[in-house]
């Protein structure tokens, strides 16, 4: 039977004192005498304009300050690095970027190469920030980083393409015995597997084909933005995880970023909200 269900979350301190987050529930791992305990820090939507360009450059930045402090593994940003497609705001974005002392690994979002995209926008896209889709293993675990736009507004020739590889980074995941995490933009869904296809999901019939493929080679779990509202679900032990953003929420959640704990029995994750005190 497929479950869907939102963890209930419970404050904790961080060992340095300087923030609180919220622990989710903690999910089972597939075990692997590959697998080595680490954490890695998950960003949403850093979309520099989105609510105030001179307010999303500092919050960004006391991400990445934050984030130094607690020093991760690595970074991942689930897409909408920026508001709109401009060369400035995407420097801006880089210069920001490389103060991280760890690495960083980007998801691309609809903002970053429109929702229409086209060969122009990919290009633009690929010649500021880098590649598209790709992916990196990490002590025993595969990232697989998706462009989830071209499953939402296929291109001729790319989604094809696109497709073909994800297969095949699954695949050879999977026949490693390497638990894989998917980050990217879009949800597959809000609520329900089930649900009707809007602007904030993906469409029914490649929801169904992914859920699929994702339960067969071993997905862990699979983390997104786009929403701008906290939402946790679970298909069938897969965490779908969309965290909160570093730029404007839709709900009453405060700005911050989501840190993962991964060990090869146990992933959970917590919130770090930003020091607001900062952003003034």
């Amino acid at each position: 039977m497929k479950k869907n269900f939102t963890c209930s979350n419970f404050f904790v301190s961080t060992v340095v004192g300087i923030v609180v987050g919220l622990l989710s529930c903690p999910v089972l791992a597939k075990q692997s005498s590959r697998t080595k305990g680490f954490t890695f820090a998950q960003i949403c939507d850093t979309q520099l304009g989105h609510g105030g360009y001179q307010h999303d450059i500092k919050s960004f930045r006391q991400a990445v300050k934050q984030i130094n402090i607690l020093s991760p593994d690595f970074v991942v940003i689930c897409g909408d690095l920026v508001d709109e497609r401009d060369k400035q705001m995407f420097e801006d974005f880089n210069r920001i970027k490389k103060e991280l002392l760890v690495p960083c690994y980007c998801a691309v979002g609809n903002n970053d190469i429109d929702n229409m995209p086209t060969q122009e926008t990919l290009q633009l896209y690929r010649k500021f920030i880098g590649e598209d889709y790709y992916s990196f293993k990490h002590k025993g675990y595969t990232f697989v980083i998706v462009n989830t736009q071209l499953w939402k507004s296929p291109l001729k020739g790319e989604s094809k393409k696109h497709d073909f590889w994800f297969k095949k980074a699954l695949r050879v995941a999977s026949k490693k015995r390497s638990p894989i995490f998917l980050v990217g933009h879009y949800p597959l869904y809000l609520k329900s597997p089930d649900e009707k296809e809007s602007k904030r999901n993906l469409p029914l019939k490649k929801r169904r084909k992914l859920l699929s493929l994702m339960k067969k080679r071993g997905v862990v779990a699979y983390l997104t933005g786009h929403i701008h509202k906290l939402i946790v679900n679970d298909y069938e032990g897969i965490q779908l995880v969309t965290g909160e953003t570093t730029s404007k929420n839709r709900d009453e959640r405060p700005l911050g970023f989501r840190l993962w704990y991964v060990s090869p029995t146990l992933i959970n994750h917590r919130f770090v909200p930003l020091e607001y005190k900062n952003l003034k």
